[in-house]
């Protein structure tokens, strides 16, 4: 599947610390598509080795999930795992594989995201080959430690530094997104925003509501 920039409108990234149980965060994803996210990425670094047998069995569940109501799927740091059970691209961080090595893992066909901070990581990231880039942390985070809050100036900064699409990622929730108006990117991503809610599904509808109301239509 090839990425559309309206794919990145509402990016649920996954984290089964806020699963009840073991079909806990599948249904949750269900949820959530259904009502409006656009895009998901399979990120479970609290399972330990990423090839354990739960790891696998639950991301074959939710690429499936993802097939079925066509929207991509994308596996977070590993691009082998990614072509091994056929993902539709993988996300690399700064820390993590370059963006030319994974895209030589997967091929042209496969959506490579990336991480970035300042505007020369996303220019590297853009020359490099990148379909989108995640920018933050905008708010800081819940799930990583040691993040700097960006402030909307710098994230509208790497936006205009670029041409692909940008995703703003870290801490946003229905209470804050407005804060990202008129910063140029092409979608949020969130993780508690939506699977820490009790009402899923309202949250989810909320946040689609509002990222339409601060995404650049044009870019």
């Amino acid at each position: 599947m090839k990425l559309q920039k309206n794919n990145l409108l509402l990016y649920l990234v996954t984290d089964n610390r806020w699963a009840i149980d073991t079909e806990s965060l599948y249904k949750q994803i269900e949820k959530a598509i259904l009502n409006g996210v656009t895009i998901v990425q399979y990120r479970e670094k609290n399972l330990g080795n990423m090839k354990n047998e739960k790891y696998i069995e639950e991301a074959v569940k939710i690429k499936e999930l993802c097939n079925k109501h066509n929207i991509p799927f994308i596996i977070n740091d590993d691009p082998y795992f990614a072509k091994e059970i056929n993902a539709d691209g993988v996300h690399v961080g700064q820390e993590d594989m370059p963006v030319i090595k994974a895209r030589e893992i997967l091929g042209q066909d496969k959506i490579i995201g990336t991480s970035a901070h300042n505007v020369g990581e996303a220019e590297k990231a853009e020359k490099e080959g990148a379909d989108y880039i995640g920018v933050g942390a905008v708010f800081g985070s819940k799930t990583k430690k040691n993040v700097s809050k960006m402030t909307p100036l710098l994230l509208k900064k790497i936006a205009n530094s670029v041409s692909i699409p940008v995703v703003a990622i870290g801490g946003i929730n229905e209470n804050n997104i407005d804060m990202l108006q008129c910063t140029n990117i092409s979608g949020i991503a969130v993780i508690s925003a939506i699977l820490a809610k009790n009402d899923i599904e309202t949250a989810t509808k909320v946040l689609k509501e509002k990222a339409r109301g601060v995404v650049n239509v044009t870019n």
